[in-house]
This record gives structure tokens, sequence and C-alpha cells, in this order.
């Protein structure tokens, strides 16, 4: 009888794996689009992990495929990690999310005094970049040699811009959560990570580290490089070399599993990681700037999309791996892959409409991309104008499809970047950046004359661009 048991739970765990062939048809062909060599896939529906699965070579150089218990880095996906320690500060009445930080730090320069925990939370403090003061090619510590020399050295340098009034990704933001979420529990940060979130969800594969430290089962990092030595040559696939300081890592030092992550996810919504629903809701909801409107960020979750239907809030991390959080449909989605560049957020909505249809059509971008796929990207002008008048709500965004017009650049699918600049053109013809963008995209593609007029399209409605300003002059010179 104890057999059969396992045989039927055995069975009943490959018909799981089986379900919905249109996930390994997606994720094969983006894998082969992409380059990407490994994957790890995880699927939570209603509280549970429905499916997961891995796919391809974790370590390339000794041919170790990837399995349920790769480890890979996640880089900024970290940052869900410490906006729930703080939302756990919050509920515990330890924090206030409108309080000023100079409440909770001390030795803080004037104009940073009055920036307050929700604004480090959603990236509209306009505090300096720490990167800057750090290795630009390895992240590590560099010539100031201590955390230290680097706060010191990081409170002189200006604000960007005035608190509250844009919105500017920006990893000192969560160095200095790091330092809050430290001064409040007395405890390192990782010890607090550890306490109220790890051992709760049983995260058994999720660990703080970077390239400097020995993981079990780490799937290392690949990039493709096209310059070597000072020259420009065909792209190949190289190692990548990456430090977090360990008094950063509250921005990116995590290493996980795409199960752990499902677990965590389910802890996260299932209760045990808050007392209160509210809490979530809370997490899981926009900041404001300073006039009142909505903030592009949750409160450390980068990916929002707060549309009438189908509502989803994730994040990015290292351009490799992502998660994507579906709270009406109980829906979730995680993909861990060993490429920088490989955006799996790209193609994971339409993941999750293999669960549910509905989704891929509630986002226009995903919607967009699987149509033009099969009927071309020369006819995304075409297509969008027929979709809009269908459907009025059908509403692509500026900067969604300025980023995936660049992310296409950059992996040299430049007609297909081409297409989509032009349509932001076509959609946003009053906005400066579509018209700068395209020239970008126009001057990579040899068309000289078109690429000075849109250079100038973008000038005249914004006199201040100078990179704009800067390309100009270089091109007509020639």
């Amino acid at each position: 009888m104890r057999i059969y048991f396992l045989l039927l739970l055995l069975s009943l765990q490959l018909c799981a794996q089986q379900t919905n062939p249109g996930v390994d048809e997606i994720i094969n062909r983006e894998m082969k689009e992409r380059k990407i060599p490994g994957l790890q896939l995880a699927v939570v529906q209603n509280g549970k992990i429905i499916l997961s699965k891995s796919y391809g070579i974790a370590n390339l150089q000794d041919n170790i495929p990837v399995n349920n218990t790769t480890i890979f880095p996640i880089n900024s996906n970290t940052k869900v990690f410490t906006g729930v320690a703080v939302m756990h500060l919050v509920e515990q009445n330890k924090i206030k999310l409108n309080d000023p930080i100079n409440k909770y730090l001390e030795d803080l320069p004037a104009d940073w005094q009055k920036i307050t925990v929700d604004q480090l939370l959603t990236h509209i403090s306009g505090l300096p970049e720490i990167l800057q003061l750090l290795d630009p090619m390895t992240g590590n510590i560099g010539p100031f040699k201590t955390e230290a020399a680097i706060w010191e050295k990081l409170k002189t340098l200006p604000l960007e811009f005035k608190t509250g009034e844009q919105f500017s990704y920006n990893q000192t933001n969560y160095f200095l959560l790091g330092k809050i979420i430290e001064k409040l529990t007395k405890k390192p940060f990782t010890t607090d990570f550890e306490t109220h979130q790890f051992r709760i969800a049983h995260l058994n594969n999720t660990v703080f580290g970077d390239s400097r430290d020995i993981i079990p089962n780490y799937a290392p990092s690949y990039r493709y490089n096209s310059f070597f030595d000072g020259k420009k040559g065909e792209a190949k696939l190289t190692n990548t070399y990456t430090e977090f300081p360990d008094f950063v890592r509250t921005g990116s030092g995590l290493n996980s599993t795409s199960e752990d992550i499902a677990n965590w996810i389910i802890a996260l919504q299932n209760g045990r990681l808050f007392q209160k629903s509210s809490t979530l809701d809370m997490m899981w909801s926009p900041s404001t700037f300073n006039n009142g409107t909505p903030t592009n960020w949750a409160r450390g979750w980068g990916i929002t999309k707060f549309r009438k239907s189908h509502k989803a809030v994730g994040m990015s991390g290292g351009n490799r791996s992502a998660i994507i959080v579906y709270p009406e449909d109980n829906l979730a989605i995680i993909v861990l892959t060993n490429l920088a560049g490989s955006s799996p957020e790209d193609f994971m909505e339409e993941i999750a409409g293999c669960y549910n249809p509905d989704i891929v059509k509630a986002d226009p971008l995903t919607y967009l991309r699987k149509n033009l796929r099969e009927k071309g990207f020369d006819k995304a002008i075409e297509f969008v104008k027929k979709e809009q008048k269908a459907n009025p709500e059908f509403d692509p965004k500026e900067d969604e499809l300025n980023s995936w017009a660049y992310r296409m650049m950059s992996n040299n699918q430049q007609k297909e970047a081409f297409e989509i600049f032009k349509l932001n053109v076509h959609l946003f013809p009053k906005s400066w950046n579509v018209y700068d963008s395209y020239g970008e995209i126009l001057l990579k593609m040899g068309d000289r004359n078109k690429a000075i007029e849109m250079y100038r399209k973008s000038i005249d409605l914004n006199p201040n661009n100078e990179n704009g300003k800067k390309i100009l002059t270089e091109i007509t010179a020639k």
C-alpha cells in the first residue's frame, strides 16, 4: 500500500510538471532567442507551487545542468526582502513610513534630514548614488577602502533633485534602509532577514553573497561582451564578476532558487510574514510624489501594474531574474537565469497567460509582443491603430516601449527595436525623449539624415536635452 501511495504521489507530481505545455514552448523559445544558458522556473497558484522546473546548463565550464537546488544571484530582487523587513517594523510600530529619516539616523546632511522612510522605499529621495563611489567594473569598495570613508564622502555630494519631485532608481536608498533596520533591531540586517523571513518560509537555499563567496550549487553568471582589451569584436559569452560590499547587500546581495522564492511568496501571502493583511496591501501600493501623483514603485517592489484587472507587482534583478505576483489571480511567476541581459520580465506575463489567458491582454506590452512576433514588427503601428479602435483602453506606455526597444537593441535585434521606437514616436509625438531614442537607432542603422531630423525635433521639444545637442553636433560636423 505504501508503494502504491508513493507511486501515486510521483505520478501526480509528474502530471503537475506536464500541465500547460505552452510554458515549455515559451521558455524554450525565449532561451533560444536570448541565448540563455540556464533557467529556473516556479509557478505558484492558490498558495501552492504547481510547477517547478529547470532548463539548460547552470555551469558552462563543467557542463553542470540546472536543477531545483541550483542557486542563482537575484541581485535587486533583494529589495523586496528589504521592503518586507521595513514593513515588518512598520507593523510593530517601530517605524512610520512618513517619519523623516533623521528620527532614526544621526549625523545626516541638512538636506537629507526630512527625507522620509517611504521616499527611500520608492526611490524619490533624490539622494546621490552610492555606486559612483564603488568600482564601476566590479562593484567592490574601491579607493575609499572602508564603509566609513564612503559614508563620509557620500554625505558631501549634492542631491540629484528636490526630494519627492522625481523618481531615480538609487542604491543609496536601500543602503540607508539597511542602517535603519540595524538601528531599530540592534542586529545585522542579515540576522533580521534570517529570523523573520528565511526561517519562517523555510528558505534552505537562500544566502547572502557575491562572486567572492563559495556557495554550493551556485550558477555562475554570464554575459555577452563585444569589447575586449580595448577593441570591439564579435560578441561572445563571458564570465561576470561582481562584488556586493556587505553594507549595500540590502539592495543587491541575495542568492536563491525559484522554489525558495516561491515558498517565500506563499508565506508572504498566507500571513506568516505579516500579522495583518493590511500591511501587505500597504506594501503593494504606491506612495506619492509631492504633487500627489502615484510613484512608479510600490514599497520595495519595482514592477507595478496597477491596471483595472489582473493587478501585478514584482521586481527584477541584474537584468537576469524576476518575480511577478498577481494578487487578484492567486498566481505568481518566478524566473531566474544565469545570463545578464536576459530580461525574463519581458516574457513572464505570457507565461502567466498559460494559467489565465486574460492576463496577456491586460498587459499591452505583452499583448503587443505576442502579436508582433506572429504578424511582424513592421506591422506595429498598424496593429496598435486597429487595437485602439476596437479597445480604447489599449494604451502601451511610453517608458515601457522605450525600455523594451533598448533591450532589443542591446541584443542586436535592431530591426525590431527600430519599429518599436518608431511606434513610440507615433504614439507620443509631443515627447522629446521618443525622438531622441528614435534618432539613436536611426544613427545606429546608418540613416544619418533622418537621425539628424529626429535629434532636432527632440531638442526643439526640450532645449535642455544636452546629450541630444552633443550627438547632433557630432553627426552634423561629419
